[in-house]
């Protein structure tokens, strides 16, 4: 889970989000089968999302917002020297004092590479890119939220 947390430079973020998101649900994931392949599970994913909002200042233990994250396909090589795996997340956010109202509906879809250099062992260079897809994923997510803009009765995306 530690290898999924963001904790880079702390982005601006409208002060409405600031210490007012909370994670209600986190699904999607698989646990990883030892005899098998490295995956992503819900409570990894969950725990490295949670850290990173907090990280960010966002994170509440009941905010306003709510955010839920359904993990749709974390796509992963079979065989190969380098290791690039693609996680695809869709993020909801709703605002729970405006009827549930939907703020941000967003897939994001994030590659990372993990190269032999990284690890010589096949499993653990898989271990490696679920762990930086995972992060990438989340990243792309905090600057997102960074580009959020909410208004009374008006919310959008600055683009």
């Amino acid at each position: 889970m530690e290898n999924m947390v963001y904790d880079g430079p702390v982005e601006a973020y409208d002060t409405d989000l600031n210490n007012n998101l909370n994670v209600t649900n986190v699904s999607g994931g698989e646990e990883t089968n030892p005899a098998w392949t490295s995956e992503i599970d819900n409570d990894a994913f969950a725990g490295a999302l949670k850290q990173s909002l907090r990280k960010q200042g966002l994170l509440s233990g009941n905010g306003r917002y709510q955010l839920e994250a359904l993990l749709l396909e974390v796509d992963q090589p079979i065989f190969g020297l380098d290791f690039e795996v693609t996680t695809n997340v869709r993020y909801i956010l709703t605002d729970r004092e405006n009827n549930d109202a939907i703020v941000m509906n967003e897939t994001i879809v994030a590659p990372y590479t993990a190269t032999i250099g990284d690890a010589f062992a096949a499993i653990k260079r898989l271990r490696l890119a679920n762990e930086g897809a995972g992060k990438a994923n989340i990243m792309s997510l905090l600057k997102k939220l960074s580009e959020l803009h909410i208004q009374p009765g008006e919310i959008s995306l600055n683009q």
